[in-house]
């Protein structure tokens, strides 16, 4: 069987906010703008349009920033926090035989990093992610691309997300989706166990 398993309040989750507001100037009062202008470009580094030698200068004079390139990198990786639960799982698939994916909307700051920073990921057998393929979910193309480079099966994979416009995607694109919550793990044990079930079954 193949698992998808998105990044993001999946496997880690994260805070830009905290992290990202320390690097505001002391200067400016209106951080929260600032940070949300931010926000707005990192779809376009999400989605590989922009270069990282672009982005942390553009970011560093929108926040008013005197951090050098470095400390935004170091600030912008560390907003995650592991999930243990969905660690263990993944570890607990791939040992059992499964073929686990990592699919993700991500930038090239995060990645490769997060292979070096989380030995989570090294158990991986692929990765979709949105700057190497310049779509971010739930485009269809992100979809489509992940089938073509992956050799999905649909009706045979079943795609962990947490967000509900992307598993809606996923539904589309004929995978078997579960939309997660970290407060409610048991959730996912219950839905993965009864559909690993029924595939042994068939």
């Amino acid at each position: 069987m193949t698992i998808l398993f998105d990044i993001g309040n999946v496997l880690l989750s994260f805070d830009y906010k905290e992290k990202l507001i320390q690097l505001v100037g002391h200067n400016y009062a209106d951080g929260e703008t600032r940070l949300k202008l931010l926000e707005e470009k990192r779809d376009d580094l999400e989605c590989g349009r922009i270069s990282v030698e672009d982005f942390v200068p553009w970011a560093l004079q929108n926040l008013g920033s005197e951090a050098s390139h470095e400390e935004f990198l170091a600030a912008w990786r560390s907003i995650f926090t592991p999930i243990s639960a969905t660690w263990e799982l993944a570890k607990r698939l791939k040992a059992e035989g499964h073929r686990i994916i990592l699919f993700s909307n991500i930038n090239a700051i995060h990645s490769p990093w997060i292979y070096e920073e989380y030995e989570i990921f090294r158990h991986f057998d692929d990765a979709v992610m949105s700057f190497e393929i310049g779509y971010m979910k739930p485009h269809t193309r992100f979809y489509e691309i992940a089938v073509e480079k992956c050799q999905l099966i649909p009706a045979e994979t079943l795609y962990i997300d947490d967000l509900p416009a992307n598993i809606k995607a996923g539904e589309e694109a004929g995978f078997h989706c579960h939309c997660y919550d970290w407060r409610n793990h048991a959730a996912l044990e219950s839905w993965l166990a009864d559909h690993l079930a029924s595939f042994a079954q068939e």
